[in-house]
């Protein structure tokens, strides 16, 4: 393989690992604060693509107006999912919250087939972004550069956000201990629901650049993608937002380069990540930055 090949490659493993990333914060978030995986996050991350498409491709907006309205609807359905799935069953037992979190997730996959149809749809292309750029000897979509950037920069908004506000410092209380936090006055529900909106807009960011760059969309799209990015998360440490930034990279990265240097277990791709998630559960159960967490009993 050449240079410039594997510049290629590598670079196109960097971009998709920065989708995963983006779609696996959203779990990471959820997890740190609710000690529970969303498993309806996949399914988000495809409506998401639906409102985009029918925004451009129905009522004739602007891309950026279209790709700004779903955003804005994307992080509603969040709220709504949340409020509908999981706030009622604030108090009941972890595995009563895993099943409600599978039922929405199937509902939602149920009532796209039911509102967009079960046929695949071909995702609106933007010129801006497909335009082939050419850097030396290696040629690549303008998208492909694009991605890891934007992704790095809502990567610092959120961590400013964590870090440095008032929503922030309640996140990071709550995740530590709910009765804790609402005794120091902290309105954890409140904060819950940020949390899920925050998630769901990234996995909307992450849904619009991935119908860029893989422009095909179907009700099951999110299945896939959805547990690559919860591997990714579990691979970085379930928990750690920089763990799961980490933890994406390392499977887009891997997942191309291993099509790349072994063309004949291209129809493994898929394998690959699962075989990741065995690997880093019987190695380091916690993943390359997350730390052992002792249950409450």
């Amino acid at each position: 393989m050449t240079f410039e090949l594997f510049m290629q490659h590598l670079t196109n493993g960097i971009s998709l690992g920065s989708l995963y990333a983006l779609i696996a914060i959203g779990y990471t978030m959820v997890y740190g604060i609710l000690r529970l995986i969303n498993f309806a996050h996949g399914e988000i991350f495809m409506m998401s693509l639906y409102f985009a498409f029918y925004g451009v491709a129905m009522f004739a907006m602007p891309w950026y107006v279209a790709f700004i309205v779903t955003i804005i609807l994307t992080c509603l359905m969040g709220m709504l999912v949340e409020r509908a799935a999981y706030k009622t069953l604030r108090d009941s037992p972890r595995i009563t919250v895993m099943v409600s979190a599978i039922g929405a997730s199937f509902f939602l996959q149920n009532l796209a087939v039911v509102l967009f149809g079960g046929r695949p749809k071909a995702f609106p292309t933007v010129g801006l972004f497909t335009d082939v750029l050419k850097i030396g000897t290696v040629s690549l979509q303008r998208l492909t550069l694009m991605i890891p950037i934007a992704t790095m920069v809502f990567l610092w908004g959120l961590l400013y956000l964590v870090n440095k506000t008032k929503t922030g410092m309640a996140m990071r209380a709550v995740s530590k201990d709910h009765e804790t936090a609402r005794l120091m006055g902290v309105d954890v529900n409140r904060t819950i629901t940020i949390t899920f909106a925050v998630g769901s807009i990234l996995a909307a960011l992450g849904g619009i650049m991935w119908g860029m760059k893989f422009p095909q969309i179907q009700p099951t799209m999110g299945v896939m993608p959805g547990l690559k990015a919860f591997i990714a998360a579990v691979l970085g440490g379930i928990g750690n937002i920089h763990g799961a930034v980490i933890g994406g990279f390392l499977l887009g990265i891997g997942e191309i380069l291993l099509v790349a240097f072994l063309p004949e277990l291209t129809g493994y791709r898929d394998a690959f990540a699962f075989i990741m998630l065995i690997a880093i559960l019987l190695l380091k159960p916690t993943g390359i930055m997350g730390e052992k967490i002792s249950e409450k009993v």
